[in-house]
């Protein structure tokens, strides 16, 4: 099994993916969606969240080995991302998703040198404004941000072509099609289900039941 359906498969086990077509969820964002993932459960699992760590290290040696520091976007990812600095002795910073209304007013919490080059550690992502956001954070504070790591991603094509636009490469852990994939192999989901969520996915701003 490839480690995206092998993280799949874990994310569901402890249901950190949940699936209801049937019944969906209310984003944030106002929509409806047939699948909600939370991947800060994976915190509550200790061999779960070095598995994470370990696996996201793994991507950041292979894919931006010119890494000099980490940074996670909060919230999601602040405790991930310090995890991943920590195995790989990298200084950290984490972004917030706007500057303090107090104190020193930063956005980006850490001390990183100026043009210090930085791969950002995200949690998940869906339509990729709050994870871009942050690199133009990172940006503006004056470091190179060489790409981005994540656990998963809808891969929506807003987002795709959103991180094509800011020429950020993102790779992730796992992805919409392979917890389809491996839901449908398991079923975990039923096959007249599956095509419900392809179909979710092509519009997920105006699908409805």
């Amino acid at each position: 099994m490839d480690i995206k359906k092998q993280f799949a498969q874990k994310l569901m086990d402890i249901k950190a993916i949940k699936l209801q077509p049937n019944d969906p969820f209310t984003w944030a964002s106002g929509w409806k969606s047939p699948i909600y993932t939370d991947n800060r459960k994976t915190l509550g699992f200790p061999s779960l969240r070095s598995f994470v760590k370990l696996e996201l290290c793994h991507t950041i040696q292979e894919q931006f080995p010119e890494a000099e520091a980490v940074a996670g976007v909060a919230t999601g990812a602040i405790a991930q991302g310090a995890l991943v600095a920590e195995e790989l002795g990298l200084p950290y910073c984490y972004v917030r998703p706007k500057p303090k209304d107090h104190g020193m007013g930063n956005q980006v919490e850490g001390e990183l040198k100026k043009g210090t080059k930085v791969v950002v550690v995200e949690d998940l992502i869906s339509t990729g404004g709050s994870s871009l956001k942050a690199v133009a954070a990172l940006r503006e504070y004056g470091v190179e941000v060489v790409g981005m790591v994540a656990s998963f991603t809808y891969g929506f094509p807003v987002a795709e072509e959103a991180f094509r636009e800011a020429g950020v490469r993102l790779i992730t852990l796992s992805d919409y099609n392979a917890v389809l994939e491996q839901a449908a192999e398991t079923g975990y989901i039923k096959p007249d289900e599956i095509e419900v969520l392809k179909e979710w996915r092509k519009s997920p701003s105006t699908w409805k039941v």
